[in-house]
């Protein structure tokens, strides 16, 4: 528990322990009735974890991975007490996140031989993908970096008015051309004025439509193409922006986003307002995508840095 101490400022975790509450109280109320009348762990009690994890929104792949790690712990042991069961499962969900090489970073970060950084976020409409660059990029600006918006959300005039408010509010430049706008000529514009000012940080909004992926993946691989001309390995992260809330549905599109762009990170937001938390270990697990940020409240400071062993000492306090 020192250790938790020693890494992570406690107004930090105090946020993310409330934003995962309903997460917690749930899943804990499920796990006390799956293990009730119970000792040892035996079939019984691994078939009713198997219900709980699937229930909490884990994913049913990552749900299995799980069990066949704690049936080998059980194998091993010959006797495992079910009061052991929640020190297993944590230490067993932070092994399953450490596989994706996810969730070791603390702070808001950037490399230091990559300025511009360019961060290019996707992701449907709805989702909080324009708060999130919002509070992106409070966060950046807070830790001293200098940040440029670019409103390549062209489809919607609401996603450029939304994203200038947020861009009044945190205090930094955004770059946006009229609804209907070419989107790569928007990112064109973004970079170069980034690179004039000497930014160190670029966060470029995309739009959010998913019912023709040809159409999106040519889109973005245009956008892509475009920002190169300027920058040459940008965009250095390609971030998909998730709802929590939706559980499963976050899956789905996930699996859309991923086949139509190659995604290198992952937000996942509104944790605080769901009991479906879990979506996270299964969607990090499952698409072998890093989850870099999430979302754990409304405050413009509650998008926090994702950090596994935070995250799972949340879950499971």
């Amino acid at each position: 528990m020192s250790f938790f101490k020693r890494i992570f400022s406690s107004e930090k975790k105090e946020t993310l322990d409330k934003g995962l509450e309903q997460t917690k109280t749930s899943f804990f109320s499920k796990l006390t009735k799956a293990v009730a009348g119970k000792s040892k762990v035996d079939d019984e009690v691994l078939d009713n974890l198997e219900e709980v994890l699937v229930s909490s929104d884990v994913g049913v792949n990552t749900t299995l991975k799980i069990i066949e790690r704690i049936e080998a712990r059980v194998a091993e042991d010959k006797y495992l007490g079910t009061d052991e069961l929640n020190k297993i499962l944590r230490e067993e969900i932070a092994a399953l996140l450490s596989e994706t090489q996810s969730g070791e970073e603390t702070e808001f970060t950037i490399p230091a031989n990559k300025k511009p950084y360019v961060i290019m976020v996707v992701g449907v409409n709805g989702v909080g993908k324009t708060t999130t660059i919002g509070k992106l990029a409070n966060q950046f600006k807070k830790a001293g970096y200098k940040v440029v918006l670019g409103a390549a959300d062209t489809f919607r005039a609401a996603a450029i008015d939304q994203l200038q408010v947020w861009a009044d509010r945190v205090g930094v430049p955004l770059v946006k051309q009229q609804m209907g706008s070419d989107p790569a000529s928007v990112a064109f514009d973004t970079l170069q004025s980034a690179v004039t000012q000497n930014a160190d940080v670029v966060i470029i909004d995309t739009a959010g439509r998913l019912h023709n992926k040809v159409n999106l993946m040519n889109e973005l691989t245009k956008v892509k193409r475009v920002m190169q001309k300027v920058v040459e390995e940008a965009p250095h992260d390609v971030l998909l922006v998730l709802d929590g809330s939706t559980g499963q549905n976050a899956f789905e599109q996930a699996k859309q986003f991923t086949a139509a762009t190659e995604v290198s990170c992952l937000a996942v937001t509104k944790l605080d307002g769901t009991a479906k938390g879990g979506v996270v270990i299964g969607i990090s697990d499952q698409f072998q995508i890093p989850v870099k940020y999430i979302g754990v409240g409304e405050g413009i400071e509650d998008l926090q840095v994702f950090n596994k062993y935070e995250f799972v000492d949340s879950f499971f306090k």
